[in-house]
């Protein structure tokens, strides 16, 4: 659990967290990081994403954004990455979480980066109907849900967002990693998003990297990590920091 150092001598500047979650999820899937972070004293938030396409779910987060008091941490699992990495050029956000997430740059095919890495297990139980996908259950508990205890990952299967078809292929506008410091944690275990690729993603921004021994939901088997992770990136950031990174990506 979150200790009382973390309590008493952490006090970060940063007082907002905004959590946005990934395909097949909900923004419950936060709810073990949200009671530690409001132990700590700070706001957080979920989005509530339709996965229904990126400029809905940009909207969606921006909307969370927006209702913001001041400088805030956003935070994104899997897929959220990308949703993140367009709507975290906000002013408000001085600093970005990536917790086994797509973190695509401007432009870029997300799908054809991937094919360069291992392909993981999941991907062949992703099963579309009219338009909008998800996944078998035996991939969204052998694959997806790995590590987590079984009755509640049923729970979570049975209420898993359905993607739209053409949500994946969608690409990025803007990259707010080369902006603003990020932060990322690497799912070793992993067998939904590939750990190679993750790993390649948080190298590429440079971020702050914690590798965790956990399958693809680590908000959920590891939320003290996790917490830990984003109260560092709390610490970390400050609105001056959400400037000039550019210059130093193109740099390297």
């Amino acid at each position: 659990m979150i200790s009382p150092a973390d309590r008493d001598a952490s006090q970060p500047g940063v007082r907002n967290v905004v959590l946005v979650h990934g395909a097949y999820a909900d923004g419950s899937s936060w709810s073990a990081v949200i009671e530690r972070l409001h132990a700590v004293g700070l706001r957080a938030t979920a989005v509530q994403n339709p996965l229904s396409s990126l400029a809905d779910d940009a909207a969606h987060t921006v909307r969370i954004l927006d209702l913001q008091d001041g400088p805030t941490i956003l935070v994104g699992h899997s897929f959220a990455g990308t949703v993140i990495t367009q709507t975290g050029v906000d002013p408000q956000v001085v600093g970005l979480v990536y917790v086994a997430a797509r973190a695509p740059d401007a432009g870029e095919d997300h799908a054809a980066l991937a094919k360069r890495f291992p392909a993981p297990p999941a991907n062949a139980g992703l099963v579309f109907h009219g338009g909008f996908g998800g996944l078998t259950e035996e991939a969204f508990l052998e694959d997806f849900a790995n590590g987590v205890e079984r009755d509640r990952a049923r729970a979570m299967y049975a209420v898993q967002g359905r993607v739209s078809e053409t949500l994946f292929h969608e690409r990025v506008s803007e990259a707010a990693w080369r902006r603003k410091p990020s932060w990322y944690a690497i799912s070793k275990n992993d067998r939904t998003t590939s750990p190679d690729l993750q790993r390649f993603l948080a190298e590429r921004m440079g971020a702050t990297i914690v590798e965790i021994d956990s399958g693809h939901l680590s908000l959920i088997t590891h939320p003290d990590r996790i917490t830990e992770l984003i109260l560092e990136a709390a610490r970390g950031a400050r609105p001056s920091a959400a400037h000039g990174r550019d210059t130093a990506l193109a740099a390297g």
